[in-house]
């Protein structure tokens, strides 16, 4: 039985091209990019590469490119050091359908004693520019928003957003690991102060992120130790996976240039008519018109995620309920919560994201395979119920 990957918003595939970019830096390529002899100095060239083609993906300097350990390190990096460098400003906002990176922070924040606004969203997962513009004032000291969203795929409204916060002088803070390599973004014409991206989801490696900080950022370390990375993320540089990031980024500019994601959002369509037209009780949840090109998600009425992706998995489909850092809850996700999904269809949402190498077979096998399981369930749960 052969495995259909259908769960890409958790991770990708490490890409060939990048494996092999990899690999001399574990091994031959070993130096530390701080040492002054030629294998640092070697080691601190790979590093610098990395950081050009990082930043060629969003359009930026390469100097505005920060390397972390991944796009959590990097959300909590933007936020915290940023209210570091604004110790008199109280005030936070962000939405109610952030990833839990983001969203959970500002939570724990909260019961630190700061103030945070987490902006309403739709039932089609959009935002409302109009909420963040009310919602920001004199105390608000950066405002995070994400580019599109990682259970339903929904992009949403950044560009108006950074016009709104650069009129009210508040850094916004974009998380783009989502968007990054589906989507064309220029951050620096975004007018976005910070931004955040990750390797692992664009078949890069996992352990490798970063922040891209722009000229007006304000932004001070939340960590003490070395000079590393402008001194804003000390600790030596995880080359290897930096590498492989650069090596990704190359790859992903290369495909959103030549239209690769235009055949993937025609798949991701094809595997939303297919479940939709023969089980009645499935719903498409979330705006189907501005997302981004790989991200379904898809409820069940009355049927528990759980025993979907179990079921799907024995059969040799991956998929999820969710965010990946968030699976083990037996609760709907805080998402579909924000954005009102009524309970009996967002127990049984399924999130199925697909990438590059997805076929138009694995689409049609992993249709028959969806239809299947979820018939089989509604059936059990009618004799049982």
């Amino acid at each position: 039985m052969r495995t259909i990957y259908l769960d890409n918003n958790s991770t990708t595939r490490v890409a060939p091209e990048v494996f092999a970019a990899m690999e001399p830096y574990w091994r031959e390529q070993f130096g530390n990019p701080s040492s002054l002899h030629r294998a640092g100095q070697a080691a601190r060239h790979a590093v610098e590469t990395a950081r050009e083609q990082v930043a060629a993906l969003i359009g930026a300097r390469p100097r505005d490119i920060v390397f972390t350990s991944g796009g959590t390190e990097a959300d909590n990096l933007a936020i915290l050091g940023t209210l570091a460098a604004a110790p008199t400003k109280r005030h936070i906002v962000t939405t109610a359908v952030e990833h839990v990176a983001v969203h959970g922070l500002c939570e724990r924040l909260v019961r630190e004693g700061y103030r945070v606004t987490f902006l309403e969203v739709d039932p089609f997962g959009r935002l409302d520019p109009a909420r963040l513009e009310r919602a920001l004032d004199d105390d608000t000291a950066i405002a995070s928003i994400m580019y599109a969203n990682n259970e339903t795929g929904v992009i949403l409204p950044v560009e108006t957003c950074a016009e709104i916060c650069a009129a009210r002088g508040v850094p916004l803070h974009v998380d783009a690991v989502q968007a990054a390599g589906k989507l064309p973004i220029d951050a620096p014409g975004l007018g976005t102060a910070l931004m955040t991206l990750s390797a692992h989801k664009i078949h890069g490696p996992k352990g490798a992120g970063a922040l891209y900080v722009g000229r007006r950022a304000r932004l001070r370390s939340v960590h003490v130790g070395g000079h590393q990375e402008r001194d804003i993320r000390p600790g030596t540089e995880n080359v290897p996976a930096i590498v492989g990031f650069g090596a990704a980024a190359r790859l992903a500019a290369e495909r959103l240039a030549g239209g690769t994601w235009q055949g993937v959002a025609a798949l991701r369509d094809r595997l939303e008519r297919g479940v939709t037209g023969q089980v009645p009780f499935a719903r498409v949840i979330g705006d189907r018109e501005h997302r981004t090109p790989n991200t379904t998600n898809i409820g069940f009425e009355s049927l528990e995620a759980e025993a979907i992706l179990i079921a799907l998995s024995e059969q040799g489909v991956c998929a999820s309920s969710g965010s990946a850092c968030s699976s083990g809850s037996l609760e709907p996700s805080h998402v579909l919560k924000a954005m009102g999904i009524e309970e009996r269809i967002a127990h049984g949402a399924v999130r199925l994201s697909l990438s590059c190498e997805t076929t138009e077979e694995e689409i049609d096998e992993a249709v028959g395979v969806i239809v299947s399981v979820v018939k089989r369930l509604a059936s059990l749960s009618a004799v049982t119920g």
